[in-house]
């Protein structure tokens, strides 16, 4: 399947015109994964947005060696990383490949922040999208955790 292809499916690109989509498409950068590989490590500092586009992978707690809970599996068309693409913060989990093979299209949030800033119609819409997944992350967590609400 085409990346193209890949891409109209994902939330995060929902609404951006096939003009828009190519440019995103062009600062992505493919990389393959084999099970079990690390692809970002709980704590560590990166700048990258990760979107699954073949097989899945493997969210939880704690460190490539030292698993405590897993928390989720990820599959095409879903993304990992936004919250320290937003907040340039530490990364929350671990995420490990867990098929043969994994392959995620990288983005780098310069590389984002460059493209948001030539076309702020671009900007607007992948953050928008952004704030919705997590919005809706954040109310599943909350909800699962026997929370009285949905919202904060």
């Amino acid at each position: 399947m085409k990346i193209e292809d890949v891409f109209r499916k994902i939330e995060l690109f929902n609404g951006l015109s096939d003009q828009e989509l190519k440019l995103v498409e062009m600062i992505c950068k493919e990389k393959r994964f084999t099970p079990g590989e690390v692809i970002v490590s709980q704590g560590e500092y990166t700048d990258e947005l990760y979107v699954i586009t073949q097989g899945f992978v493997e969210v939880h707690l704690g460190k490539p060696s030292k698993k405590i809970k897993d928390l989720v599996t990820l599959g095409e068309g879903q993304i990992t990383g936004e919250i320290s693409l937003v907040d340039q913060g530490p990364r929350s989990a671990t995420v490990a490949a867990g098929t043969e093979p994994t392959t995620v299209q990288i983005i780098d949030r310069k590389d984002l922040e460059t493209i948001c800033l030539e076309t702020p119609s671009i900007g607007y819409i992948i953050m928008r999208n952004i704030a919705t997944d997590l919005a809706f992350k954040l109310r599943h967590r909350n909800i699962n955790e026997g929370g009285e609400y949905g919202d904060l």
